[in-house]
């Protein structure tokens, strides 16, 4: 049964109602306007009349059904495919208000078009959540009218669809291929050239510049017609961390996305390249306490263990406690390790604070931190400015550019290694670290 309340008058209707009150004004000028008037808006009603009777020949209202990953991918855009189908002999114009996840805040975007037995509709368009954690749809609603438009019916969907923001794993994929692959170039991945030798044999694979000429394997080579290496595995497998900052100073925002939330992405692609690596991967986070810790391993559930670690980091945004780190490190990882610190230091105080604890963990650890240049920074610094207020704003947003580059020489100065990025180069610039200490036998 259609309920009166999901029957609705279009503009249509009110526009052409408003005509007929400009004849039924004309008509005190023209009393003949009256009779044509009369007639108009007896003409109006039948019309009315007929479109609600075509509209209630709809017997089951049409099938709607969303295709979608159950696990969506941070930052990313993630295909969402809706599919309706109608059983009516009639043709119908529709117009979907899609039920939009929370995070999109679209209120204005709809999809029109005709459906109709022959002509299902499909529907596609994608989503791009900037948090992680758990999401519904909300209610759609379809309005579907005939070919006079002069009345709709509202059908709506009720909230049913539910789906889950994970770190994304297209980036991972995606680095994955770069790092493997032959073709590296434009990617952002250096070419490294590994230093000493490794003992034992792990597979033949393509030549990729920089690799040793003794390595080459002829007879592949011969085999495939291209140039085929033998590729060795490292003698030991090394222990590699990755510490996440979850303070205050992690909730600074580009393109609406957070810089934990680039670290988290960043860590689950580098914990893979890591693993295929045959290295050990472990994480840590901390903020004003410790949070998750997992102990440096190779096995083949790490990678999940992973994932569904930093699919569950939750920060109230505290102060960084990095004493507390650093007791944690000295008892927890007893093994020199890499360690790849995301953090992000506001000034020069706040690096300085940090600095004896860092150079505590960098005494029997090799510590890489991570911080994070602000982007928008740089097209401040660097604009042309017309006025006093634009000169004033790019002189200061060019001392905050320099502080960050003095406070990296500063941790260099006492041994530390840093990488200074842009977040949306964050995990490309991590990944030629890692693979330029180890080409380097460094830890």
């Amino acid at each position: 049964m259609i309920g009166i309340s999901n029957i609705l008058l279009t503009k249509r209707f009110f526009w052409v109602l408003s005509t007929f009150v400009v004849l039924y004004a004309t008509a005190f000028i023209d009393p003949r306007m009256l009779a044509v008037a009369e007639y108009a808006f007896i003409a109006l009603a039948v019309l009315v009349g007929l479109d609600l009777v075509l509209l209630l020949l709809i017997s089951k209202k049409p099938t709607f059904k969303r295709t979608f990953n159950e696990r969506l991918n941070l930052g990313d855009e993630n295909s969402v495919t809706i599919q309706m189908t109608t059983v009516g002999a009639f043709p119908w114009n529709y117009e979907l208000n899609e039920g939009f996840p929370d995070f999109k805040q679209d209120r204005v975007t709809t999809f029109k078009g005709k459906i109709s037995f022959k002509e299902p509709v499909s529907i596609k368009y994608q989503l791009q959540p900037k948090k992680r954690g758990l999401f519904h749809f909300n209610d759609a609603f379809l309005f579907l009218s005939t070919f006079l438009k002069l009345v709709e019916r509202r059908i709506v969907y009720p909230n049913l669809d539910a789906f889950q923001v994970y770190p994304s794993v297209l980036q991972m994929k995606k680095y994955e291929l770069l790092v493997f692959q032959q073709q590296k170039t434009g990617s952002g991945i250096k070419r490294i050239r590994r230093l000493g030798n490794a003992t034992e044999f792990e597979q033949i694979r393509n030549y990729v510049a920089g690799d040793e000429l003794k390595t080459i394997n002829w007879k592949a080579t011969s085999r495939k017609n291209e140039l085929m290496v033998n590729q060795y595995q490292d003698e030991k497998s090394q222990s590699v961390y990755c510490i996440i900052d979850k303070s205050r100073t992690m909730q600074m925002e580009f393109d609406g996305l957070n810089i934990l939330d680039y670290s988290i992405n960043s860590t689950l692609v580098f914990a893979n390249i890591c693993l295929l690596k045959g290295d050990k991967f472990g994480m840590l986070t901390f903020s004003d306490k410790m949070g998750a810790q997992i102990p440096a391993d190779k096995s083949g559930t790490q990678m999940k263990r992973v994932m569904d670690t930093l699919y569950a980091q939750k920060t109230k945004f505290k102060d960084a406690n990095f004493e507390q780190l650093q007791s944690v490190v000295r008892q927890k990882i007893k093994t020199r390790s890499l360690l790849l610190l995301f953090s992000n230091f506001e000034n020069e105080f706040a690096m300085r604070r940090a600095l004896p604890y860092l150079m505590q963990m960098n005494k029997k650890h090799l510590l890489v931190v991570i911080f994070f240049q602000n982007s928008d920074l740089k097209e401040l610094a660097y604009k042309p400015h017309y006025s006093l207020n634009e000169l004033y704003t790019s002189v200061v947003a060019e001392r905050m550019i320099t502080m960050k580059a003095r406070m990296a020489r500063e941790m260099k100065q006492f041994g530390i290694q840093t990488i200074l990025t842009n977040p949306e180069e964050l995990s490309a610039n991590v990944i030629n670290k890692y693979l330029e200490l180890k080409a380097r036998g460094s830890f």
